[in-house]
């Protein structure tokens, strides 16, 4: 098993310095990432015997064969050892069974600093078994990991492609950079908010999670075409796709339909894609948000690999099995499944017992095909088969999502299932006013390799039908909203746009874990600056301006909110 540590790459960093004088070899690397991006990055492996760089392997790398080169710098139980070559560490398990007790012997019995030759297959730690602390240690010393290869390479790139977005946008088709401000004021529905206080009494401003009003207040102004890297904020929860403040390539239009704002981005895309990938290919592919269910069991789909959902419920029309009879018999009941390829010659008698679980755990959950579909691929190529190339970049437009859904924790009432300045679909506004929980939504997101990247919408730019929607169906409070509503009793053109995640973008395309790695300062899983040690605590004195007050939680609330 295979994998990078972090630890000791920090090590390396202390204690051997990237000096170009010293070391021509990494001096010629950062010279190839200063120059163009028309230039490859270096190819370590070729006209060699290895595949890979110790320190390249990642979670793209999970399933694949490979051949690495390195010295022994440690062994533990005679179970596994750490092989380092001048890029980095892996782990390498010893194997244990009779059939290689040869290669034991020799793994066994080599001294530290032997060089060595193996292969084998990557494969992810045993559950349980992760470094919680290793990540931790990056982030305390986020300096001295910046100056890894790696690092270097995803942030040296995500500077390249956001350069040739703003070449394609400003320069190739007149859009204009704008910034929107950070300081705003709170919004109904969505995410919630970062709230900033302010020097009178009980007022507060808001850090936007998006800058999705600004934006169509600048098509009410004529600005016809807006572009930004947009800073944006959400206090919620991390998670290794998500951080409190991240970044989007923003991004509206007027006098646009769907189709328009589609074709801009593929060929944004296109444009902006890397030299050192395979190109992207245009146009992407298209399915409606009920095909996409009923395919793959999400709205998001990983497209790289088969095993679709199928509905074989005619099969089992006049079954005497009685779970099944019962589930025909209810409305819009069906018997789906799901074929997994050689799945007898790969899958073992505790894969099936965990693809049971897996399915228990999960019961009721109106995705749970959709998870299914890829813990099977996941069994699956643990055991080595290859079924997610990650080489490939496959995108998926899906469309006409329902405009509406029932709130979770009050059915009965509606909330947005983009956002409330989304137009419907022009079939269905009549549904509007007699039946709106059909209505579709002319909102479109964009999905690669099984991550929503960016999500848009052809808005709403009529205030009367804007105000319906608010006061009427989704019962907010249209004063919080008066400025948006009055701009767009001034005239509105027709308007739409999209935001592209860049961080989400920038991982898959350099093949990352997380899209921490891609962030010069990221905040840890809990939201925290582990290098200053943010949030910190403000003295009483300092908070007197702002009429705050700490409030100590008791203990019973402090475990709640950890």
């Amino acid at each position: 098993m295979y994998f990078p540590s972090w630890l000791s790459q920090l090590y390396r960093g202390l204690s051997r310095p990237i000096r170009r004088t010293t070391q021509p070899i990494w001096g010629s690397l950062y010279r190839s990432l200063l120059q163009s991006s028309q230039r490859r990055i270096p190819e370590f492996s070729s006209f060699v015997v290895r595949t890979n760089t110790c320190g390249e392997l990642r979670s793209s790398h999970l399933g694949q064969e490979v051949t690495l080169c390195g010295w022994i710098q440690y062994r533990r139980q005679n179970t596994f050892l750490v092989l380092r070559d001048f890029d980095g560490l892996v782990q390498v398990i010893i194997p244990q069974d009779e059939s290689a007790a040869s290669v034991k012997k020799i793994l066994c019995e080599a001294p530290v600093e032997s060089v060595v030759q193996v292969s084998g297959t990557v494969i992810s730690r045993p559950a349980g078994q992760e470094n919680p602390k290793t990540e931790a240690l990056r982030l305390q010393y986020r300096y001295l990991d910046l100056r890894s290869f790696q690092m270097q390479y995803n942030l040296r790139l995500r500077s390249q492609m956001v350069m040739k977005m703003r070449e394609y946008l400003c320069n190739l088709h007149g859009f204009v950079d704008i910034e929107t401000p950070t300081l705003f004021k709170r919004t109904p529905g969505g995410a919630k908010e970062f709230l900033v206080p302010s020097r009178e009494p009980g007022k507060f401003y808001s850090l936007p999670q998006s800058p999705q009003q600004f934006k169509q207040l600048l098509m009410v102004g004529g600005l016809d075409r807006y572009f930004q890297v947009a800073r944006c904020y959400r206090d919620e929860g991390s998670r290794p796709d998500r951080q409190p403040e991240f970044t989007q390539i923003d991004i509206e239009m007027s006098f646009v339909d769907q189709t328009g704002i589609q074709s801009l981005i593929e060929g944004l895309l296109q444009y902006s894609w890397p030299n050192d990938k395979d190109p992207v290919v245009v146009p992407f592919p298209t399915m409606t948000f009920a095909e996409v269910l009923a395919t793959y069991g999400t709205d998001k789909p990983d497209t790289r690999f088969g095993m679709k959902i199928i509905d074989i419920s005619d099969v089992f029309r006049n079954t005497e099995i009685g779970f099944l009879q019962d589930a025909l018999s209810k409305p819009h009941g069906t018997v789906k499944a799901i074929c997994i390829p050689e799945g007898a010659k790969y899958l073992k008698r505790k894969d099936i017992e965990s693809i049971r679980n897996f399915a228990a755990d999960h019961f009721n959950q109106c995705s749970l095909l959709g998870k299914l579909r890829l813990e099977c691929a996941d069994l699956l190529e643990t055991r080595g088969v290859v079924l997610r190339d990650p080489t490939l970049f496959s995108f998926l437009w899906v469309v006409d999502f329902p405009l509406f859904l029932p709130k979770e924790e009050n059915p009965r009432e509606l909330e947005s299932a983009h956002h409330p300045f989304t137009a419907p679909h022009p079939s269905d506004i009549h549904l509007l006013y007699t039946e709106p929980k059909k209505a579709r939504s002319q909102h479109y997101d964009l999905v690669l390799n099984g991550n929503e990247i960016g999500g848009g919408s052809i808005r709403i730019h009529n205030a009367e039908l804007q105000r319906y929607i608010l006061a009427t169906l989704l019962k907010e409070d249209v004063k919080m909203l008066s400025h948006l509503l009055q701009a767009l009793d001034y005239g509105a053109p027709p308007h739409g746009g999209i935001a592209l995640g860049l961080d989400r973008l920038i991982c898959l395309v350099t093949g990352s874990p997380s899209i921490r790695d891609v962030i010069a300062f990221p905040k840890s899983f809990r939201g925290h600056d582990l290098m200053s040690n943010t949030p910190d605590s403000v003295p009483p004195e300092e908070l007197k301006p702002y009429h705050i007050r700490v409030s100590k939680p008791t203990d019973s609330k402090a475990e709640r909110a950890h």
